[in-house]
């Protein structure tokens, strides 16, 4: 892939994390700059870098990820399937570059961009630990468990183009594998980046502590029941 990336804050330092976006089909990585910057403000050590597709949108205008030309549920996985790599080139070479690992790193993703970077959690090794899909869906529902990653689902109730049915799927899907995951749907946004949606990216982002380490420090707290525990 090109570097068509659109570095937005670089930590030389080294950066604490990493958060790599990816855009909207028809668009660029400039069209991510108003999340980038709330994102550096609220995560002034990170590295956040707005990645761009490198095939040229059939329509409007931009860039896009994979093709959107006559695609359907049948052909749709091949598609992703063969955009995926560059992708996940894209993702290491800044992991490299940044000195950052895979468990620091965040990837958003706006409407087709959160479809590839939903699809990029499936794979194994992880490349990230926090995936923020916008408006977006999965290719296919996962199979197994997304390993330790977790998945925070926002969606526009009005969203027309990319129906927020498809997080409340994916969440109940999800769920029974036992991920963790969170998932959103709010009122009156339809399929853009509202700034409702960009604060609670970074609301998941800031707050939310991941069940995996949730259970370890559960598992390593002292056991108080011993003989002079009251009953």
């Amino acid at each position: 892939m090109p570097d068509l990336s659109l570095v937005i804050q670089e930590r030389v330092d080294p950066a604490a994390q990493l958060i790599l976006l990816c855009h909207a089909s028809g668009a660029d990585a400039a069209s991510l700059l108003p999340l980038g910057a709330r994102l550096s403000d609220a995560f002034p050590q990170a590295t956040i870098v707005s990645l761009q597709a490198n095939t040229s949108a059939d329509s409007p205008q931009g860039f896009e990820w994979f093709p959107l030309a006559d695609v359907t549920e049948e052909n749709r996985p091949l598609r992703v399937a063969q955009a995926l790599p560059a992708l996940q080139t894209a993702v290491r070479d800044w992991q490299e570059r940044s000195g950052v690992s895979a468990a620091a790193t965040a990837l958003i993703g706006l409407s087709q961009g959160a479809e590839m970077v939903l699809e990029l959690s499936k794979l194994q090794p992880m490349l990230a630990s926090r995936v923020v899909a916008i408006g977006g869906r999965f290719t296919t529902l996962p199979d197994v468990p997304v390993a330790v990653t977790t998945i925070h689902l926002l969606h526009g109730k009005q969203d027309a183009l990319t129906p927020y049915s498809h997080s409340v799927t994916a969440a109940h899907h999800l769920l029974g594998l036992g991920c963790d995951i969170t998932a959103e749907v709010v009122p009156f946004v339809g399929h853009d980046l509202h700034p409702d949606l960009i604060a609670l990216a970074i609301s998941k982002l800031s707050t939310h502590i991941a069940r995996h380490l949730w259970t370890a420090a559960q598992q390593a707290a002292p056991n108080d029941k011993g003989p002079h525990a009251s009953d």
